[in-house]
């Protein structure tokens, strides 16, 4: 093994690197260290491996990407032993796989668990971060890694009487883990996002009544999931070097049946059948049925308008089939993937409530109050999402040269190299951050991208005698101002989503993910890497 970092007994180090968080990227960020002869350590605020998937235990709970494609890709033999069981994994699935890897690999005995990180400050003398756990223990490394993945944050709106309600309140990204019945109760669901989408068919299933909160409909599409059979499985297994290919070569890292023509060069009855046939197949396949749905308004309407008729044929009251068609661009909000959630409103004891014109005024002790009525539940449940991308970096103090917060730097919006790497604070990497294609892509394959490129630069640090690396300002500034231009290329960044921050009150609003596409980026890292980390500066 090569050896680690050294230095003299004055200027001593508890590790080499120091990861937070234990999901899918601080779990490979980890074994990549250990691989590459570096000390390491994991901090994980849960009790378990699995990140986003040890969190989110909601009614529902799955991957919107294929299970096929949402693994590991760096080992064969692990691709091989691990077989998925439907199209789309349900949570305990992934969860189960999560912990199969930390199992394979021996990873829990360098992950401190149920520890949370409060603050991290970098020290420009000693070349090193000292970093702050809940109750004050403080551990130096020489990089850290925020692992801390971009939908990891819950957000829970300041609702007046919050604390008033006296029945029970849950967020389906901090789910209880021994579940939740709700059989025989009047439930309450707020939002009507992708969580919500997944979990009110099956609340529906128990619930005695529920009524749903809507400020802004969705576009979803169904998931058509089902059972994968030997024979599937079987053909994907002895094909997964090509499959993974594929997917590397698409803008989202998926391998999915993208059509590059125009929907202009087709007849609406042509286009209209090549809706249908992927509505009846299922997934996000669907927004890749022409190549400019995302750039074009006039082509983007002829899906929206389909998925609207959709809605018209499957929901039976007009009323509300017509709350239930969203207004905006279809895939400037994510895209979203369910099973039976617009048939959920023809039941008899579901009941769809629109806020977006008056918001609820307040929660009650026995419920809530909106637009002068009181409505009762003996639950609530906040499907309100997270503080994507920056909220879980903000929730530590981090501090870079001179004593300067993160927080303080991004008040105006993010600004990153690459999404790696952010001007003034050395020897700090984010995976999947800011200016990242992350959550625009299948996160396994941006993860895996992400510590590769992590783990070889401090390999290529160590080999040559550096011990500071930090994104220079002028690096940073070109970089953000071409995630900006392609960003106002495409019609993702034209309406309120997370994905520039409008969920959060006083956020920020700048689309934070890069648009330019998988392959493009990747490009651009190994560009970067192969001219000696150029846009860095070294010492």
């Amino acid at each position: 093994m090569p050896e680690s970092f050294t230095h003299s007994p004055e200027d001593a180090v508890d590790f080499d690197a120091l990861v937070v968080g234990a999901g899918f990227a601080g779990m490979y960020m980890l074994y990549r260290l250990r691989r590459l002869g570096f000390s390491a350590q994991v901090i994980e605020a849960g009790s378990d491996v699995g990140g986003t998937w040890f969190w989110n235990r909601y009614p529902g709970a799955r991957c919107d990407v294929e299970s096929v494609q949402y693994s590991y890709q760096f080992d064969r033999e692990l691709e091989q032993e691990w077989t998925w069981s439907e199209k789309y994994s349900p949570q305990p699935e992934i969860l189960a796989y999560a912990n199969h890897v930390a199992d394979r690999y021996d990873l829990r005995r360098d992950i401190r668990f149920n520890c949370r990180v409060t603050a991290a400050r970098y020290q420009a003398d000693r070349r090193l971060w000292e970093v702050t756990l809940a109750g004050d223990e403080r551990i130096t490394a020489r990089h850290v890694v925020m692992a801390t993945g971009c939908l990891s944050l819950s957000n829970t709106p300041d609702f007046a009487g919050i604390d008033e309600f006296r029945g029970a309140t849950y967020h389906t990204g901090r789910w209880p883990h021994d579940g939740v019945d709700f059989t025989g109760q009047r439930v309450g669901v707020i939002g009507t996002g992708s969580s919500a989408i997944q979990s009110i068919p099956v609340i529906a299933r128990q619930a005695r009544t529920l009524t749903v909160f809507q400020r802004t409909a969705n576009y979803t599409i169904p998931a058509r999931n089902a059972p994968l059979s030997p024979e599937y499985v079987a053909r994907i297994k002895a094909s997964y070097p090509e499959l993974r290919a594929r997917a590397r070569s698409l803008p989202t890292g998926y391998a999915i049946n993208y059509n590059t023509g125009s929907v202009h060069e087709v007849s609406r009855e042509e286009y209209r059948a090549e809706y249908r046939q992927r509505w009846d197949a299922g997934g996000v396949n669907f927004l890749a049925a022409y190549g400019d749905l995302l750039f074009d308004a006039e082509a983007n309407r002829t899906a929206a308008d389909f998925v609207k008729d959709m809605i018209r044929e499957t929901v039976h009251d007009p009323e509300i089939a017509e709350l239930l068609c969203p207004t905006n661009i279809i895939g400037c909000k994510r895209l979203c993937v369910d099973t039976n959630y617009y048939a959920t409103y023809n039941l008899p004891h579901v009941r769809l409530v629109d806020v977006s014109r008056v918001p609820i005024d307040r929660l009650t002790p026995d419920g809530l109050l909106h637009d002068g009525t009181a409505y009762e539940f003996d639950a609530i449940v906040f499907a309100t999402g997270f503080d994507a991308m920056t909220g879980a970096l903000f929730d530590i103090d981090i501090r870079g040269l001179d004593g300067i917060s993160l927080r303080e730097k991004w008040h105006g919006g993010p600004r990153t190299y690459l999404g790696l790497a952010t001007a003034g604070f050395p020897n700090l990497f984010t995976v999947t951050g800011p200016g990242s294609p992350s959550v625009l892509t299948n996160m396994l394959p941006s993860i895996e991208q992400h510590v590769n490129w992590i783990a070889d630069c401090l390999a290529w640090l160590r080999d040559r005698g550096h011990e500071v690396i930090d994104a220079s300002p002028e690096a940073e500034l070109a970089w953000g101002e071409h995630v900006n231009e392609v960003a106002a290329a495409s019609l993702r960044s034209t309406c309120a989503s997370w994905y520039v921050g409008a969920n959060v009150p006083g956020k920020p609003r700048v689309f934070m993910p890069y648009i330019g596409g998988f392959p493009r980026y990747v490009a651009k890292c190994d560009e970067v890497a192969s001219r000696d980390y150029e846009g860095f500066a070294l010492a």
